[in-house]
């Protein structure tokens, strides 16, 4: 029996386990295992720390329902960027993809690459000198896996989330076999945060939990995406957001509440505990592994966005066309690793995370306002729906909205510069329509 094709082109080939650990993959990276001290740091107790995480998680859940509804209608490949177009036309969907594909997504790879490179570096007893190196020859391996077919990336990302779960895991658990007895405590008032702001909690809780979008901009590849996709979003941020509380539970245990919010490697730190140095490069091991599973995601969705604006004629042609018999986007998928190790190697890449923060989540925004648009056009749609629909929708953007506030209120300059490049995008974009019309 032949293979389904989408309208795209692309083979579907992702089940529900494929498609849950995308998200999983996607959702995870190195935030967990490093940063918990910021959302410690602002709460005033080990429970209103893990409530932190729960609260964080319900969130994204509800953003995860939206796209659900957006994957279903729209099982196509390019996601938010798709949504954007259909629904407020080129113009805007061209200035967010531009964002995405210039700045954000290329420096969030070679961020997390460097990260990979480090951990690496240490579970394997090498200088840390060489994570450039090993950072960019793993982003090099991704592309080349990617390209062999969506069949090899989803093995190879199955795997990294497997492995990635298992050491959350082991981390949680070796928290708890640590200092089981002193979790009550942990969770009691810390006296030591004097000025506890749950606001601030949740902007590292929220940021950690970003990544759940990239399943849809692989939508084309889904097999049976009306039942598929939505399945594989609940599924897959339900067990982030489990992974998510029983590692701060295993964090709380073992450092306590004040220790967690002084600890800026709590993973490290617990792993040690626990087994000395051979913990340590374990838990290092864990952390390269969930960073390469992230850049894994993110650079196969990535491509998948470049492929269908440049198929629409907004970018050059040739980055449009999908391989003849593997039908996957192997000239993007090179552009995109080749930006990204450059800016993994000259190490020019924090300007470009700190400034699209905001642009990034007022992407998520669109894309979930676009909804309002498809329910309208679409009205004898009888896929999966949103429940609660409209309240849903409408939570998930106003607290887009307060994210952002708080982060331009936090870091005007980088907001307003995050701003700039988006606005780059237009004469990129009157260039790019003029040579479509031509």
């Amino acid at each position: 029996m032949s293979e389904a094709i989408s309208s795209g082109g692309y083979l579907r080939r992702m089940g529900l386990f494929s498609s849950s650990m995308l998200v999983v993959g996607g959702v995870i990276g190195a935030g967990i295992f490093l940063n918990p001290a910021a959302v410690a740091a602002h709460t005033h107790s080990g429970a209103q720390l893990l409530l932190a995480w729960l609260l964080g998680g319900v969130l994204t859940l509800v953003g995860a329902l939206c796209f659900a509804e957006l994957g279903a209608r729209r099982p196509e490949a390019g996601g938010s960027y798709l949504y954007i177009f259909e629904a407020f036309g080129p113009l805007l969907a061209f200035l967010f993809g531009w964002t995405m594909l210039v700045a954000d997504l290329p420096g969030s790879l070679a961020a997390v690459a460097l990260i990979f490179g480090r951990y690496a570096a240490v579970a394997v007893g090498a200088p840390v000198t060489i994570a450039p190196v090993l950072g960019s020859s793993a982003l090099l391996l991704v592309a080349l896996v990617h390209a062999r077919g969506i069949g090899s990336g989803a093995m190879l990302q199955n795997a990294l989330s497997v492995l990635k779960l298992s050491a959350v895991a082991a981390l949680a658990g070796a928290g708890l076999w640590l200092a089981a007895p002193h979790l009550p405590l942990a969770l009691a008032s810390d006296p030591n945060i004097a000025r506890p702001n749950f606001a601030l909690a949740l902007l590292p809780v929220l940021f950690a939990y970003g990544g759940f979008a990239y399943l849809n901009a692989l939508a084309g590849e889904v097999r049976n995406p009306r039942r598929t996709l939505p399945l594989a979003l609940v599924l897959g941020l339900l067990l982030v957001m489990l992974a998510y509380v029983a590692v701060n539970v295993g964090y709380l245990a073992a450092l306590g509440h004040d220790g967690l919010a002084h600890n800026q490697a709590p993973a490290a730190a617990v792993m040690r505990q626990a087994f000395g140095s051979a913990g340590e490069r374990v838990i290092a091991a864990g952390i390269a592994l969930s960073t390469i599973g992230y850049c894994a995601v993110a650079l196969g969705g990535a491509a998948r966005v470049l492929q269908t604006i440049a198929a629409q004629g907004l970018f050059f042609r040739s980055l449009g066309v999908l391989h003849p018999e593997r039908r996957t986007p192997q000239r993007a998928l090179g552009v995109l690793a080749a930006w990204s190790i450059v800016l993994a190697l000259t190490g020019s890449f924090d300007w470009l995370l700190n400034y699209t923060t905001v642009v990034d989540w007022l992407g998520y925004a669109a894309a979930i306002a676009a909804l309002f648009a498809y329910r309208r056009r679409q009205r004898d749609y009888a896929g999966f729906r949103t429940p609660l629909y409209p309240l849903e929708p409408l939570l998930f953007i106003a607290v887009v909205l307060v994210v952002v506030a708080v982060t331009v209120a936090a870091s005007p300059g980088d907001a307003g510069m995050g701003l700039l490049v988006m606005l780059l995008g237009l004469p990129a974009y009157a260039y790019w329509r003029g040579r479509k019309t031509a």
